[in-house]
């Protein structure tokens, strides 16, 4: 992939919109959700983003709260960071830390396309909850 391409990722990214699309591509689900993405000029990516509205701990110890403080902050919150690398109409992210240790390890492609300023990021269709579905992450480049 040529190296023009790898420098359009290049930079930071705010999140615009999360989108969930069924196989018609017609969209299905909305989230609202705030975050950033980081491209490295040395081949790394940082992800994180988190639902908007998350309820605050009753106390401030950033290692307190009670179980059910703590999953309603992990249940709206994604995080990652690893290396990256462009291979055609794929952005593939080799993820080596993760919030879910499930990922870490773990490759992740994303289709990607470029609209000026904006920058999607798309699963592949999925089945989720019984339905074919592909989720569209939306950016916005920080200038």
């Amino acid at each position: 992939m040529g190296v023009n391409v790898v420098q359009k990722f290049i930079g930071t990214w705010k999140l615009i919109s999360v989108e969930t699309r069924d196989e018609n591509g017609d969209l299905f689900r909305r989230g609202r959700r705030t975050g950033y993405l980081l491209y490295s000029e040395e081949g790394y990516v940082s992800v994180a983003f988190m639902k908007e509205g998350r309820p605050i701990f009753a106390f401030g110890d950033i290692r307190g709260g009670t179980v059910k403080e703590k999953i309603a902050a992990i249940e709206g919150y994604v995080s990652y960071c690893g290396r990256f690398e462009v291979r055609e109409n794929k952005v593939v992210h080799h993820i080596e830390v993760s919030l879910f240790p499930n990922w870490v390890g773990v490759t992740q492609e994303r289709l990607y396309e470029f609209e000026g300023d904006r920058l999607t990021l798309s699963t592949p269709l999925m089945l989720l909850g019984g339905m074919q579905l592909s989720t569209h992450v939306i950016w916005e480049r920080v200038s």
